[in-house]
């Protein structure tokens, strides 16, 4: 469990840092956008209030609450599955991921009422109109992480 604790930190740190410094001292919620390497990477400030790609936003209080409650739960259960049983360093570091991502959401739409995304990647010749964040990245690879690595450890 400490390895889990460790990585659910780290990411919900870094994810929170790297928003504070985007929104507020590189001030995009006011400028928009920032090209670092365009088209391949661009800080794009978008409010989600959804889930992935914006959607179930609505702008209800009811679905905030809803959000965060469903974040907060599907972080409980991760957590107990990952402690039910003793488990190896990938899938605690995926639970971990998994975890410390949706709290880094769940603070936000705490504090601002919508999730802070900032991340826009694209090719050339395809525009991507989505941003995301760290945490959603973090979601991301330990959801993948806990389909390949829960249960590899068991013999049949």
């Amino acid at each position: 469990m400490r390895t889990l604790l460790k990585a659910a930190i780290a990411t919900f740190a870094l994810d929170q840092v790297t928003k504070y410094i985007v929104v507020f001292a590189l001030n995009l919620d006011q400028v928009r956008q920032i090209d670092v390497l365009p088209p391949f990477l661009r800080l794009v400030m978008a409010w989600n209030e959804g889930i992935n790609f914006g959607l179930l936003s609505g702008s209800t209080d009811l679905a905030r609450w809803g959000l965060i409650l469903l974040a907060l739960a599907i972080s409980v259960w991760i957590w107990r599955m990952a402690g039910r049983e003793p488990h190896n360093d990938r899938v605690q570091i995926s639970a971990g991921l998994l975890i410390g991502g949706a709290l880094g959401n769940v603070i936000d739409r705490l504090l601002y009422g919508a999730v802070a995304d900032f991340l826009n990647m694209s090719v050339p010749g395809i525009y991507n109109p989505f941003s995301f964040n760290i945490a959603d990245v973090a979601i991301f690879f330990g959801a993948l992480g806990l389909v390949f690595y829960t249960g590899r450890d068991k013999t049949p």
